[in-house]
Parts: structure tokens; sequence; C-alpha cells
């Protein structure tokens, strides 16, 4: 897939709706196929919005617009386990959804992850897809298409299982931080960056705003100077050079935040 940028939100960090549909409102056009991007005459395949540090992107209006442009919807919740819209946990929102077990996610096994649908025949798929798409039989090994071996060891899931009990405990304490340094930095002009109205984040990592880089860049320097782990935000894909010549739109606001957040140390621990 080649992807194109649109840009995000100021207020959730995550995919701005209003980028999104100027973007099809000037480029692309539903045909018998699905919807087309006129630039590139290639089928639209996904729309891929994640849901940045936990915080709930604008996924409602995203799948409105998918809706109307005939786009599957495919969540990056990687980052969200345990956070929602409305009732509504995100990762369900779209045709498939995918969440992280990565060493440093709210809960974690070492690795992997879930997929999450409501489409049986799409789970079907998946499965076939992840287990090397063998075809069952008592002996044979035969396979019908490339598949591959992306099965979670039963090791590690038998890990990921009392880590799910755990979850609750996690996102509480999780919650407890955030509150801490909400309090903190509000004796400051420092912008901590809190969950939206009518969503609940799951505050996997705590992010703070500057008002200038060179500030932002002063705190990074002398936090870890004395040992304490904070960092910026990744940098905007558009900069790495696989992705230099992608198609963007107007990403301002993309390239304003990249300048100027911080996550700083997040991690739940227990009593």
């Amino acid at each position: 897939a080649q992807p194109i940028f649109v840009d995000i939100s100021e207020n959730t960090l995550g995919m701005d709706p209003q980028s999104l549909s100027d973007f099809l409102d000037a480029n692309a056009e539903i045909r018998s196929e699905g919807c087309y991007n006129k630039l590139s005459n290639k089928k639209i395949s996904a729309c891929v919005p994640m849901h940045s540090f936990g915080f709930p992107c604008e996924i409602e209006e995203i799948a409105s617009i998918c809706d109307k442009w005939n786009i599957p919807l495919v969540e990056d919740a990687a980052e969200s386990l345990g956070s929602y819209v409305g009732d509504k946990h995100t990762g369900t929102f779209g045709i498939v959804g995918t969440l992280s077990f990565n060493g440093n996610k709210v809960i974690t096994c070492g690795g992997g992850g879930f997929v999450l649908t409501n489409n049986d025949s799409l789970a079907d798929k998946l499965k076939h897809l992840t287990t090397t798409a063998k075809i069952p039989h008592p002996w044979n090994y035969v396979h019908d298409r490339i598949g591959y071996n992306y099965r979670m060891p039963n090791l590690n899931a038998a890990l990921l299982a009392a880590q799910l009990e755990m979850l609750p405990t996690f996102l509480k304490e999780k919650r407890g931080i955030a509150s801490l340094y909400r309090d903190f930095f509000s004796q400051t002009d420092i912008i901590f960056r809190d969950e939206q109205k009518g969503t609940t984040a799951n505050f996997w990592l705590n992010t703070i705003q500057f008002n200038d880089k060179e500030n932002r860049d002063q705190f990074l320097k002398e936090t870890n100077d004395l040992g304490i782990m904070t960092r910026p935000p990744w940098r905007p894909l558009i900069e790495l050079e696989m992705f230099k010549n992608c198609t963007k739109t107007d990403l301002s606001k993309t390239l304003k935040l990249a300048d100027l957040l911080v996550n700083i140390p997040s991690s739940a621990l227990p009593k």
C-alpha cells in the first residue's frame, strides 16, 4: 500500500476528520468497485486512524466519512486498550481494529496483539492467514495461499491471561498517575494533554505540551540528564526517507505538535 497522509486534530492528537473529508472531496470518486483516488487512479483500500497515546480520536466522525465514501475503516487501537468513546471501546468502530501487547503497553505478554472484528468471514480469513494458510487435514500439509506464522505461543498467552485480570487495576493506577500530573502542571504554563469530553482515555503515555520547541528541548535534555526518561513523540512519517514522496495534505498541525509534545513516565505500579 502507498499511504496518503492527512493532518491530525489539535484536540485529540489523532486523525482530523475535516482534513480527511477535504482530501476526499477534492481527490476521490466512488466507482462500482469502491472509492478511488483520482490522482493515482488507485483504489483507496482503507482508512487507518490511530488513537494516539491512548486518547480516542474523533472516530465516530471518521467512521461516518468512511461510510459515505465506501472506504473500509481499520482502527489502529494498539495504544488504547481500556479507552472508550461513550461506552464503546476503541478498535470496534470499523470493520477491523488492532490492539498491541508489546512490552511497553498497558498490559503485555512480550509481544503480539489482538485483531478485533465482528465480521465472521474476515475473522476466518485472518485466522487462516496467521496459521500459515494451511488447509485443515489430519496429516497432509497443503497451503492454499501465502500465509504467516503469527500465532501467539502458549506461554505468552498464559502470561496475557494473567495480565488481563490485572487490567482494571492498571487502568485505575494510570488514571491516578494522570491526576497527579494534571494537578502539578496546572500550576505551570505547560499544558497537560487530557481526555476529551465524552471519551475515556487509558492514559497509556501521559503527554505534555510546551509553548515552543526551545523550551521543550531544554526540558528533554534536563530530565534525561537526571535519569528521568522523557521523549518527544515520533517524527511525522512524512519526514522519513521511505515516505517522503507520498501524497500528503496540509500537515501544519502535525508538524507543529511534533515539536511541542513530550511523553513523560507513565508506568502503572499497583500496590
